[in-house]
């Protein structure tokens, strides 16, 4: 039986004011209502950063500073396989607001456990809260 290659996809953890940027899923799309970093899934040929700066324009409508790699987390959902590649960024140009999802909040990295986030990013509040304590 031949694995299938893993989903490529990059997420944005963007932060302001000590804060971070969440917005939460399309009902209806693959874990709909759940809270996410946002970005999305890489397109052929395209780089992780360059994904990431197309996911966020289109869902967000800002622009982000250059990205730096945090962390990559493999996971396997029953249906299918992620390998996600979570960026630093903040914002640089223009005023975050949900266009392709269906609300953003900001919020503070002690409430990051209570949020309803994906099984995928559940390492990822553990590091982001070891960061914070280090």
């Amino acid at each position: 039986m031949n694995k299938v290659e893993p989903i490529q996809v990059a997420a944005g953890i963007i932060v302001s004011e000590g804060r971070y940027l969440l917005t939460r899923r399309k009902a209806g799309a693959h874990l709909g209502g759940f809270w996410e970093f946002p970005g999305g899934k890489r397109e052929p040929g395209e780089s992780l950063e360059a994904c990431l700066r197309r996911e966020v324009r289109e869902e967000l409508g800002v622009e982000i500073t250059d990205p730096t790699l945090f962390r990559v987390i493999c996971h396997d959902y029953r249906e299918k396989s992620v390998e996600l590649h979570f960026f630093r960024c903040s914002i640089l140009e223009g005023q975050a607001r949900p266009l392709g999802c269906d609300d953003l909040r900001w919020v503070a990295p002690e409430d990051l456990a209570s949020i309803e986030l994906p099984p995928a990013d559940r390492p990822l509040i553990e590091a982001l809260q070891s960061a914070i304590s280090d």
